[in-house]
């Protein structure tokens, strides 16, 4: 009696998800839905605000939220500062802020760092010697003090804090992208393209590249979160954008002073902060165990 033996192909990860049955992939809904919120804030925050975000209004000045406080109102549904802003519009505009310099940022440090990571596990020698010593010298010293020091002798402002941070992130994109070269460049088909003389930037675009982008975007997830957290602690520290600007770690930091009787200043900005790079955290450490094959289940 011949027995049919079935074959069943592996998707890749990222089509699992929508696989029915024991082999799909689940979601993190919560920190997706999170991330959703985050990014349509930053799209459509000058439609989504009522007020201008640093338009002063005495009048209405220490509104407390709703429904805290005796004075509170739903023109005002998340209160007002110390000089009567709207602290939902500011909310929102801090949201477009940390997405941007995020995006600027984090993508600039990502092509940077990817580019040299390729260049130094393919070529080796000298090359990879340089990049990684440049790495080892970036990454030996804590982020938040490199990141003061640019921003302190370049001056505040949203160009210096995107500088600040491309050179703090491009060297983990760099030593974790040349780890995967490394391995990628020994297996039999990198081994035929240049037995077969292929120049080695179509062989590094084509065929080693593309075997880096489960790696690339497992970084790049867990260190969002980390963007955002460095931008806050400047502006924080008075190193980032100017006092007044729509930015959480101002917003947190303008409310130190009043934080007993005003407590909303400091609580609602230092919330957002806090959930925002929990929910990114989290989605990058899904990202990391469904995208590594050593980590999830054969």
């Amino acid at each position: 009696m011949a027995t049919a033996l079935s074959t069943t192909t592996r998707r890749p990860a990222w089509l699992r998800v929508f696989t029915p049955g024991p082999d799909r992939i689940k979601l993190p809904w919560i920190p997706i839905a999170i991330m959703v919120v985050l990014v349509f804030c930053a799209l459509f925050a000058p439609w989504l605000t009522p007020y201008d975000p640093t338009e002063i209004n005495m009048v209405d000045r220490k509104i407390a939220p709703v429904p805290f406080g005796d004075q509170w109102t739903w023109s005002h549904p998340l209160g007002t500062d110390i000089m009567g802003r709207d602290m939902l519009s500011r909310m929102i505009h801090g949201a477009q802020t940390a997405v941007l310099i995020s995006l600027v940022a984090l993508g600039t440090g990502m092509v940077v760092g990817t580019t040299l990571g390729l260049i130094a596990g393919f070529r080796s020698g000298w090359p990879d010697m340089l990049i990684m010593r440049s790495s080892d010298a970036a990454l030996g010293f804590p982020t938040i003090l490199v990141a003061m020091i640019i921003v302190t002798i370049l001056g505040a402002g949203i160009e210096n804090i995107v500088l600040a941070v491309i050179l703090t992130v491009w060297a983990r994109f760099a030593r974790m992208i040349r780890g995967d070269v490394l391995s990628i460049k020994e297996l039999d088909f990198v081994t035929s393209a240049k037995i077969s003389g292929v120049s080695m930037p179509i062989i590094i675009w084509r065929h080693i590249f593309p075997n880096t982008i489960n790696t690339l975007m497992v970084i790049t997830s867990l260190q969002v979160g980390q963007v955002i957290l460095l931008e806050a602690s400047l502006s924080f520290l008075g190193l980032g954008l100017s006092p007044g600007h729509p930015a959480w770690g101002i917003m947190v930091s303008e409310g130190r002073s009043v934080i007993v009787g005003v407590w909303w200043l400091s609580l609602l900005p230092g919330l957002a902060i806090t959930i925002v790079v929990l929910a990114l955290n989290f989605f990058g450490d899904w990202m990391r165990d469904t995208l590594d094959p050593k980590l999830r289940r054969a």
